[in-house]
């Protein structure tokens, strides 16, 4: 199977130039724009998951997983800070990744990220003229796969675009809730981000994201998470990442979180990226 043949290429056609693809992307910008991400329902064919759901099956066996507590940028305690400050708040997290390095050329996931048409639409949503793939051989497209139990608790990422793809979930939770622009490429905004850690629901949208479902999301930039979830069936997520710069990889501290290990080129280019955020 090619990813072609997954996506519903007659509602989104993503692969050929014409009105229809441009009113597309200019929709599914405005989108972007105004709430901080877009969901393209049905993007992959219902008929279509259950292989991508087979294919996280395979390769669950090989997550991380990881039981502790972080804060919202995934760094360590900063103990001269007043301990309302967000960087010392600190909240449980059950979780668990697939690292990329398991999903190789064969993989449906691997293909979708990687096709050709793919990345270009993305790029033209975002409206960025710098746009790049994420070089983090262990996180350009991973499976998020959480239990009974588990979340995610509120965090920025680490690259500058996130692109999920929602492949199956839990029997009940697993809502994705986030905060829109909380914070900008010079501004941290730690009195929004407290009030979000406040839960402040003015400042807070929720998701109900169905399987075959893609959202485009500017991580960096907007608060989320994971709300806890319940029942046997474990939620998978499939998430394609990009950035604006083609060097870029994840921090070693959140890389050694996330995905059990580090690889040199983790410590090589570590801080090589165009702000000044703290991760």
């Amino acid at each position: 199977m090619h990813a072609a043949e997954c996506i519903d290429l007659e509602r989104y056609p993503i692969h050929v130039a014409g009105d229809a693809r441009q009113r597309l992307i200019r929709e599914t910008a405005q989108s972007i724009s105004k709430d901080g991400c877009a969901v393209l329902k049905g993007f992959v064919r219902h008929s279509k998951v259950s292989a991508l759901v087979a294919e996280c099956d395979r390769v669950a066996r090989f997550a991380h997983r990881n039981f502790g507590h972080t804060n919202v940028y995934f760094t360590k305690d900063a103990a001269e800070l007043d301990e309302s400050h967000p960087r010392r708040r600190f909240y449980p997290r059950s979780n668990a990744f697939v690292p990329a390095d398991n999903l190789g050329k064969s993989s449906l996931l691997r293909q979708i990220y990687e096709w050709s048409a793919f990345a270009p639409f993305i790029q033209e949503v975002l409206r960025e003229k710098k746009f790049y793939r994420y070089a983090d051989p262990l996180a350009d497209v991973i499976v998020n796969l959480a239990e009974a139990g588990g979340g995610f608790p509120w965090h920025f990422d680490t690259n500058n675009y996130t692109v999920t793809l929602a492949l199956q979930n839990a029997q009940s939770g697993g809502i994705f809730e986030y905060s829109p622009h909380l914070r900008s490429a010079t501004d941290e905004n730690y009195p929004g981000v407290t009030a979000v850690l406040n839960d402040d629901r003015s400042l807070i949208r929720s998701l109900a994201l169905e399987p075959g479902d893609l959202q485009i999301f500017k991580g960096r930039y907007s608060l989320h998470r994971v709300t806890p979830l319940s029942g046997e069936r474990t939620r998978y997520v499939a998430i394609f990442s990009f950035t604006d710069s083609p060097d870029m990889v994840g921090s070693p501290e959140r890389t050694r979180q996330l995905y059990g290990r580090v690889l040199p080129i983790h410590l090589e280019r570590a801080g090589q990226r165009n702000d000044a955020l703290l991760d």
